[in-house]
């Protein structure tokens, strides 16, 4: 069979405390990571202090250094 250009996923390997930007979506914005589950992820406002608790649905793009959090 001849080779094809082919898009690979991974769920994404959260660890306490980890500082993340999601780029895109509706969770778009910067979060730190506050507890990590096997099916759900907690993420917190670094702003407001808020948590949210979600499915995990995140997926590595890239480590970049940066300004963290992201202040407009």
């Amino acid at each position: 069979m001849p080779e094809e250009d082919v898009a690979v996923f991974r769920v994404f390997p959260f660890t306490v405390g980890q500082k993340i930007t999601i780029e895109d979506g509706p969770r778009r914005g910067d979060w730190e990571v506050a507890a990590v589950g096997e099916r759900k992820v907690t993420l917190r406002c670094p702003i407001s202090g808020r948590e949210f608790e979600w499915i995990r649905f995140c997926y590595f793009v890239e480590n970049r250094r940066t300004v963290w959090p992201h202040v407009d």
